[in-house]
């Protein structure tokens, strides 16, 4: 059943050693369409492994993991969390959480996503979207420590990042290394690979919970300092 955790209690769930997953991707996007299909089997395998997912919370790609989560985690004690965004114009927990917690401030829910999630997952999405995948790649890149995997899911984060790897990376805007981070994944399958081998290394007590699969990563050579190319 669906709890509103008080924030003493949130906070208590933030600590625990749960690996979770966070999944981002758009609210607009409508039931049975191949995007909402393709997040409910992802979040619907990760359910079945027992591991925990957050989420916005929201309807769309957010409703569609929760629900697969949902389906796939009957047997076990995993969680499927929802952290939504307080709006002028509301947004309404879908019906498939474990539990949710709302926000006033869009930074204050950026960063307990990341301090939830272990590896993230980005769907297709508008801006929303992107806020939260750039906000993930900024806090990956100087936050030393701990590095963590982020699953592109689909052809249309290619683009973008063609577009760092012209304007930022050649200008030396960021470096070649924050890029280590970045999977590219069209199946489940595939993101749930990375998630696994990710679990592990958590597992592990690693302190770079981005596993050597580089048929995923996107490829540079480091020694000429050209770009190679993106996972087809």
């Amino acid at each position: 059943m669906e709890k509103i955790f008080a924030d003493g209690n949130f906070e208590k769930e933030i600590k625990k050693m749960n690996f979770r997953v966070a999944i981002f991707g758009s609210a607009r996007v409508k039931k049975d369409t191949e995007n909402y299909e393709i997040v409910k089997k992802l979040a619907k395998i990760i359910g079945e492994n027992d591991i925990d997912i957050v989420t916005g919370g929201g309807p769309g790609l957010m409703e569609a993991a929760n629900k697969g989560h949902q389906e796939g985690s009957r047997n076990n004690n995993s969680h499927s969390l929802g952290l939504l965004i307080k709006l002028p114009k509301e947004q309404k927990a879908n019906e498939y959480l474990t539990a949710k917690t709302i926000f006033k401030k869009f930074i204050e829910r950026l960063e307990t996503f990341l301090k939830l999630s272990h590896a993230v997952v980005v769907a297709p999405g508008g801006f929303g979207t992107l806020l939260e995948l750039v906000y993930t790649l900024q806090v990956v890149q100087v936050k030393k420590n701990v590095r963590i995997p982020i699953i592109l899911m689909g052809p249309m984060w290619v683009d973008l990042v063609r577009w760092m790897q012209k304007w930022q990376l050649r200008r030396r805007f960021v470096n070649i290394e924050d890029f280590d981070s970045i999977y590219v994944v069209k199946k489940p399958e595939e993101a749930m690979e990375i998630i696994k081998a990710a679990k592990e290394l958590y597992k592990n007590k690693s302190q770079n919970l981005c596993p050597p699969l580089d048929k995923y990563k996107i490829k540079f050579d480091k020694s000429t300092k050209r770009f190679g190319f993106i996972p087809k």
